[in-house]
């Protein structure tokens, strides 16, 4: 796999659900906003801020992104990314798009990702 370029996003994100018959969230701003419906749940991922109140909900994720757009027949991105970082104990969170793929971690562990990746040979956008 070659050399993936990283950035990493500025705000802090909550992945939250609500039921799955749920009307989509509206989401507010420009800022990351993911919506997955699955026969179980709506799940979402947005800045904390907008999550609901009483909604069961996840917070202090940080975003990493891969400089993309990828195409789709590229092969091994995850996995270029998230084995070192299983290696090293980060846990993660996935969310991929039609262009790209974005990679959660814990706000407190984030460092020791960007470490972990930049060891594996990937770059971050400054």
């Amino acid at each position: 796999m070659k050399k993936l370029i990283l950035r990493v996003l500025p705000e802090e994100l909550a992945v939250w659900k609500l039921p799955p018959d749920a009307p989509f969230p509206s989401a507010g701003g420009r800022g990351f906003w993911s919506v997955t419906r699955t026969p179980e749940e709506l799940s979402v991922v947005s800045d904390s801020r907008s999550v609901p109140p009483g909604r069961p909900m996840e917070t202090g994720w940080r975003c990493i992104g891969v400089k993309g757009p990828l195409p789709f027949d590229l092969v091994g991105v995850l996995a270029a990314l998230v084995v070192p970082l299983a290696e090293a104990g980060v846990s993660i969170f996935v969310v991929s798009t039609f262009d790209t793929d974005y990679l959660l971690v814990k706000d407190h562990q984030l460092e020791r990702a960007r470490r972990v990746l930049l060891y594996a040979g990937h770059e971050f956008d400054r």
